[in-house]
């Protein structure tokens, strides 16, 4: 069993430099002599990675956290160790994420989060997905010749900025189902703020990566390029400003981030951005809401996979994926078998079709939510999987619809591999799933004088309007609107009872990653840990992408011969994933990325 010694103090491992208004010289890095990142951990964090590394997941009998970096993992576990919730453990790990992992989610982002009440036997979804400014038009991303703007020159400045939803989904999540007082929830992040860690290897990689896009703007390039070099692993450094921005959210609440001098700053930031200004404006702070939605649930082999339904596309593919093989014995054929992963891939295939022409926001356009997962249309397209040959087309299907039928196009949307995951089980049986993020990789690369990176969100709608046939593109940009996502917090129930809480990080290969995990543990019998571990292969609009330097890619001969398109690459999936058998909790994080699970 895991446990957090009580009492242990948070290693200052990992921090960030100060905001742009302070003088160069407070934001140069002290080069510190830790290239890991994760040097001198307490105990529990110690053994958590090496259990990881040994494919073991953690075991635990009260409470699980598991999360993307160790900081925010011990944080979340010091609050599940004083008595608090799932809720409140949560605004303490997105809280840390923001600062030690502050490419891949924020408080300039957005969230969904999918929770199980134990009190009342209850799931409940909460929308905190951003929201198109109010000024912003379908045309948003087209030139002047009215054609699609280049993704990265779409992306870079402020007309990708949505309004955020994080801050808000955390008050929301802590009032409903918080037990800790509020303004406790921060103090490891604001002591880490404050006091200075050290830079992970995988932030240091990605800064490395995108230097040129993050020296862009002045502030962003003085935060990740200190002397215009990237930080390197082990570079210690603070961020005084994210602490004094979430001083301000601990006492005021989430008021703090959408009225005020840091919602002015957001504005200014995004509205002064050189070359590529965007149209967030106090008005649309102010109106921003976190909405409650019904979950989706589809059954599979005795289970049901629930998740976020819309403006998500996660649940309802990965349930599409699921329903559409549910009857095609893939326990009998197992993960070594060509055949399982002909059929999981064509009925990703199937599900991406639906999911590209049917799937957006319900708030603004009408879709046959229901009928995509009802059994006997998942029945009915499973008999295209028929026969031993990769499909030559996939087309979207026809569902029923509840009211009358709206055509809409064909539409895509890049989304690029970002994002985080959080899971948490605590000691009353609550269990929460959520899957936070400020979309690709640093966002839209600017940066407040608040300390906080904004999100870029808006370019997961459609660049396009209408079809070449002129039918509306059901995500296309529309003012208020919430951009199709394929997060994926999922909550797999057996008997009315969690089983599972799992998601992932990865952009659009979310659903793929979240759907072979599901059938990895409840077809294939893998332990947790190996479940969210084994390679990866993907295949969403029709090239099957393989993982490379595994044992996956043993399966890219017999997917050619079977007429499917081959690529190997890297598939960066951050699953974390808590199992809950007999009264215990199983935790696992991904050895693609740096996360572990803590439990007592």
């Amino acid at each position: 069993m895991m446990r957090l010694l009580a009492g242990s103090a948070v290693i200052a491992l990992l921090s960030v430099p100060a905001a742009a208004q302070q003088a160069a010289d407070s934001v140069a890095p002290e080069v510190g002599t830790d290239t890991t990142g994760f040097a001198d951990a307490p105990p529990a964090v110690e053994a958590a990675l090496a259990a990881k590394a040994e494919g073991k997941p953690v075991e635990a009998e009260k409470w699980m956290v598991a999360a993307a970096n160790p900081l925010a993992v011990e944080a979340g576990a010091k609050i599940l160790e004083k008595g608090g919730s799932a809720a409140d453990a949560m605004v303490a790990v997105q809280a840390v994420l923001g600062l030690v992992e502050p490419q891949s989610s924020g408080l300039g982002g957005g969230a969904f989060l999918v929770w199980y009440d134990a009190e009342e036997d209850r799931l409940t979804t909460l929308d905190g997905r951003e929201t198109a400014p109010r000024l912003a038009t379908p045309e948003l991303f087209l030139d002047a010749g009215g054609q699609p703007l280049q993704f990265f020159d779409a992306v870079v400045g402020g007309l990708s900025v949505g309004t955020p939803g994080t801050p808000m989904l955390m008050e929301e999540a802590h009032t409903r189902w918080g037990n800790l007082a509020w303004d406790g929830l921060f103090e490891d992040a604001i002591a880490l703020a404050s006091d200075g860690f050290a830079v992970s290897p995988r932030m240091a990689g990605q800064i490395a990566e995108d230097r040129d896009r993050l020296g862009r703007f002045e502030t962003t390039g003085t935060y990740f390029l200190p002397g215009n070099e990237p930080l390197a692993a082990g570079a210690l450094l603070k961020n005084p400003a994210y602490a004094e921005t979430l001083k301000a959210l601990a006492a005021e609440g989430a008021d703090a981030i959408y009225s005020g001098p840091i919602a002015e700053d957001i504005v200014d930031t995004v509205q002064g951005a050189e070359g590529n200004p965007g149209l967030l404006s106090m008005e649309d702070l102010a109106a921003y809401r976190v909405v409650e939605r019904d979950p989706v649930c589809v059954g599979y082999h005795g289970y049901d996979v629930c998740g976020m339904g819309p403006p998500s596309s996660g649940a309802l593919t990965v349930g599409q994926i699921l329903g559409l093989t549910a009857e095609k014995d893939l326990a009998g054929l197992g993960p070594d078998n060509p055949e399982s992963w002909r059929l999981i891939g064509d009925a990703s295939r199937l599900a991406f079709a639906d999911r590209g022409r049917y799937m957006a926001d319900t708030d603004f356009v009408p879709m046959p939510l229901k009928g995509l997962v009802a059994p006997d249309y998942l029945r009915m397209r499973a008999k295209l999987l028929d026969g031993d040959k990769a499909l030559e087309a996939v087309e979207p299907g026809l569902p029923a619809w509840d009211h009358a039928m709206i055509r809409h196009g064909d539409g895509d949307a890049i989304e690029l591999p970002s994002t985080t995951q959080i899971v948490i089980v605590d000691a009353d049986g609550n269990a929460l799933s959520m899957t936070s993020t400020v979309e690709n990789g640093f966002g839209s690369r600017l940066m407040t004088r608040s300390g906080f990176l904004l999100n870029n969100e808006l370019t997961d709608f459609s660049f396009e309007t209408h079809d070449d046939a002129g039918y509306p593109i059901a995500n296309r940009v529309e003012p208020g609107k919430r951009p199709r996502s394929s997060m994926a917090p999922t909550i797999v129930m057996k008997d009315g009872k969690p089983a599972l809480v799992i998601g992932s990080p990865g952009g659009s290969s979310i659903i793929g990653y979240v759907a072979q995990a599901v059938i990895a543990y409840l077809d294939w019998d893998m332990n947790i840990q190996d479940a969210v571990a084994m390679p990866h292969l993907l295949n969403r609009f029709g090239t099957y992408d393989i993982e490379a330097g595994t044992d996956a890619e043993a399966m890219a001969a017999p997917l050619e011969a079977m007429g499917f398109k081959v690529k190997l690459g890297a598939q960066t999936s951050g699953l974390q994933a808590i199992a809950i058998e007999d009264g215990k909790l199983y935790g696992a994080a991904d050895p693609r990325r740096e996360g572990i699970a803590l439990g007592e």
